[in-house]
């Protein structure tokens, strides 16, 4: 009798009890065929009270291995047996019991010697982790234990092919034994903070003290491409390193898992679009199939005319499934030589099309028998050449740049109070570098830092927009229509009459509510079936023609559209932002005198920035909080300042617009995060992204019980959850209002529940303003406008 193994915390019991309980179910069924069927297995195994009862004897197995069979027949169906990946196992236990003849085929190509074995299943980490199985499924702790789990299995042609392992447990009880202790809530607090020492789990958890009794079932996939996807990423990681040739050979690895072809060959070639022809990069390991041993060819002596044409015109795949046989038919040339002198009977060529547009070059896979590569498989490359691209834009960059360029090209512009940290990562990044270690730049972060937040907003620019729009399109279809009017009477056609009803139909649609894509529909229709017929009409007599050339010299030349109306607006809004924008530029470098902290400010409809404070940023300073309330109170006049710069360039505006400005006041410490896709920074971490859903939905924000938009024009709201907030604003007013920043109007508001965000207050303050910094006189927005409009 052989036991399993006796270091791990279970006492093994093979048992199909739960498979049996099922087909117990089953003979109840209403349906007489599957009741029958259940009445059949449970006959089959009646006399055999063991393979419910439990056995740890392996070779009972074998015994009973045709009843065994009939239990899991339906688990393991014969009609699928050929096309599914499965296995009945013991988790933990390397032992296998029943299996698809899928499985064993593959298993069986592996070759005699060859040793079944779970990646990525340290001997040292399977004790831990049943551990964790029993902490999961026994006592309930939400233990996120699952990793990726594969079979690494070689095929008939030695290529090495990757199975995703998932687990069924549906058929297992994991039950305590007389030698299992209980388990406290600080027992499991203990063990969750030391994954690594065995001995504790050991403690906890001793050998064999638990019984894992049952089967389990593993289904498997082939996720070959998945993986040789994932190998890629982390080999062109290696890319333009000092170690090319293990990363050539890496390289070669990974396509041929790709494409199932042992002995298959990478080749590459760069491209010089100026000079138009291929070069071979001196000192690297990748040759070409199609250069040979020529240093450089012209595009012409290289390819001929179609493959030229697919590879550097279209930007295409181009393949040769029988080398020989190509040629025979397009004429030898130089390709076709390198070709043959290399043994290549079947190649793919890829061009690379690097971010600024331009052919980087070719990439060539080449195999010694005819038809293994073509067209058709070329196509595999789709979801592998996204990464190349990337990781050889990333190379070029590399090569070009020392410390500055990379701060430009990895952070773009940072602004000054948060550079140092980029700057000491880079230094520590090319010290690395230079001692011959593998370096990557780390994440740039900040803990423990205060977010502000403020925008000042353009009020109904959307609305203001669109009514510019529709005077445009009016415009336009108006001068149109006319010209068509004049055709009608001079060539009476009924297309002229469809026509005019098609242009009437556009003018009602655009003449109410603007609809999301009303605009380019009426652009579409006018610059594709009315323009044409231009032409045409010009012939009809001179007045048309003179009418034609007043409505054609009245598009703007961007945009091929009236654009009068619109431009006002977007110069009006250019306008404000621009001054805006510039007013709080000059006071940050006021505030960052005071104490530094991050900034950063967008303009859209209106300007909108964003600060943190606190002592991460702070280099070689000492921080403390009153900068924070510092900071709060130089936002809150700054607010101010930028209400009244905009009142006072309203009149030069071409289109007369309001604004509102609103601040959010967040008491809590977070950090951020510099993306390095998006190159800006941002709050890291699921909780700290409340701040972020908040801040983009403020602006749509109601007073609570009512259909009052929060943002109103003439005043600043202030947007907060605590009162220490409150109370600490209502002091900073109350000192603004002494120096005649605000009016004795304050209004203490409950805000609507936003999605993601609850129990929101509001502080809404009516803002004092002058014409001009000489004028002592102040005003209200209702006073100013009534200056304004006299």
């Amino acid at each position: 009798m052989k036991n399993f193994v006796k270091d791990s915390p279970f006492l093994v019991q093979i048992s199909f009890h739960k498979l049996l309980d099922f087909y117990e179910e089953q003979t109840r069924s209403e349906d007489e065929f599957v009741a029958m069927k259940a009445k059949k297995v449970l006959e089959a195994q009646k006399p055999y009270p063991e393979l419910r009862e439990g056995f740890t004897d392996e070779k009972l197995l074998d015994k009973y291995s045709e009843v065994i069979g009939t239990l899991l027949r339906d688990t393991f169906s014969p009609a699928l047996t050929n096309n599914e990946i499965k296995i009945a196992a013991i988790p933990f236990e390397n032992l296998i019991f029943n299996a698809t003849e899928r499985f064993r085929k593959i298993v069986k190509e592996a070759g005699e010697g060859f040793d079944l074995k779970l990646r990525n299943m340290r001997e040292e980490h399977k004790y831990i982790m049943a551990c964790t199985v029993i902490l999961k499924f026994y006592y309930k702790v939400n233990v996120n234990f699952q990793r990726p789990v594969f079979y690494d299995i070689p095929d008939a042609n030695n290529i090495m092919r990757h199975y995703r392992v998932l687990y069924n447990a549906d058929y297992l009880d994991i039950i305590p034994t007389e030698k299992a202790g209980e388990i406290t809530r600080d027992d499991i607090d203990e063990l969750l903070n030391n994954f690594d020492n065995l001995e504790l789990w050991k403690e906890k958890f001793p050998p064999q003290s638990w019984l894992l009794k049952g089967f389990g079932i593993c289904n498997m996939y082939d996720a070959t491409v998945d993986n040789v996807i994932s190998d890629l990423k982390t080999t062109l990681l290696g890319i333009n390193t000092e170690n090319e040739a293990n990363f050539v050979k890496d390289f070669q690895k990974i396509f041929s898992s790709l494409y199932g072809i042992p002995d298959l060959s990478v080749g590459f070639c760069g491209y010089n679009a100026e000079e138009e022809k291929f070069e071979h990069r001196p000192g690297k390991e990748l040759h070409s199939f199609i250069m040979g041993n020529e240093m450089e060819l012209s595009s012409e002596e290289a390819l001929c005319k179609y493959s030229c044409t697919k590879l550097l015109r279209e930007r295409k795949y181009f393949a040769i499934a029988d080398v020989d046989k190509y040629f025979e038919k397009e004429g030898e040339d130089i390709s076709y030589k390198n070709l043959k002198a290399q043994g290549i009977q079947s190649a793919i060529f890829a061009p690379i099309v690097v971010e600024d547009g331009s052919i980087f070059g070719i990439m060539e896979l080449g195999s010694p028998r005819p038809l293994e590569l073509n067209s058709v498989n070329a196509q595999k490359l789709e979801d592998v050449m996204p990464y190349l691209i990337t990781a050889i834009n990333r190379a070029k960059t590399e090569e070009i740049h020392q410390v500055e360029a990379i701060i430009q090209q990895e952070y773009t512009s940072i602004h000054p109070s948060v550079k140092w940290k980029f700057e000491k990562e880079i230094h520590r990044y090319l010290k690395r570098q230079a001692k011959g270690y593998t370096a990557t730049l780390q994440e740039i972060g900040f803990n423990n830092v205060y977010p502000l937040y403020g925008q000042i907003d353009i009020k109904d620019s959307s609305v203001a927009r669109n009514e510019a729009i529709q005077k445009d399109l009016i415009i336009q279809l108006s001068h149109a229509r006319t010209i068509l009017d004049e055709a009608l009477k001079a060539e009476p056609l009924p297309i002229y009459e469809e026509i005019g009803f098609r242009m009437d139909e556009h003018m009602q649609d655009v003449v109410g509510e603007l609809n999301a894509g009303s605009e380019q529909n009426v652009l579409d229709f006018l610059k594709e079936e009315i323009h044409p017929f231009f032409d045409h009409l010009r012939m009809l007599n001179t007045e048309i023609a003179d009418a034609i050339g007043e409505y054609l010299n009245s598009l703007d030349p961007v945009h091929d559209a009236v654009y009068d109306h619109r431009k006002n607006y977007d110069e009006s809004v250019t306008l404000v932002n621009k001054k805006l924008a510039a007013l709080l530029d000059r006071k940050q470098e006021e505030a960052q005198r005071m104490f530094p902290h991050y900034f950063e400010r967008y303009k859209t409809d209106g300007v909108e920035h964003n600060m943190y404070i606190g002592a991460s940023v702070a280099h070689n300073r000492v921080y403390s909080d009153i900068y924070l309330f510092n900071l709060r109170l130089w936002q809150l006049q700054v607010m101010w300042e930028m209400e009244n710069e905009y009142y006072t360039i309203q009149k030069e505006l071409p289109v007369k617009l309001d604004v509102a400005s609103l601040l959010l006041v967040y008491n809590s410490p977070l950090s951020i995060r510099f993306r390095m896709d998006e190159k800006q920074f941002d709050v890291d971490g699921t909780y700290n992204a409340r701040y972020e859903i908040i801040k983009k939905r403020l602006d749509k924000a109601l007073i609570r019980n009512s259909e009052e938009r929060l943002t109103q024009k003439g005043k600043i709201a202030i947007v907060y959850s605590n009162n220490k907030d409150e109370e600490e604003y209502l002091r900073y007013i109350r000192f603004l209002q002494s120096k005649d920043y605000f009016s004795d109007k304050v209004e203490i508001l409950e805000l609507e529940e936003l999605q993601g965000a609850s129990g929101l207050k509001a502080i809404r303050v009516e803002v004092l303003y002058k014409k001009d910094k000489k004028d002592t006189k102040l005003y209200t927005y209702e006073d100013l406008m009534k200056e304004i409009a006299s």
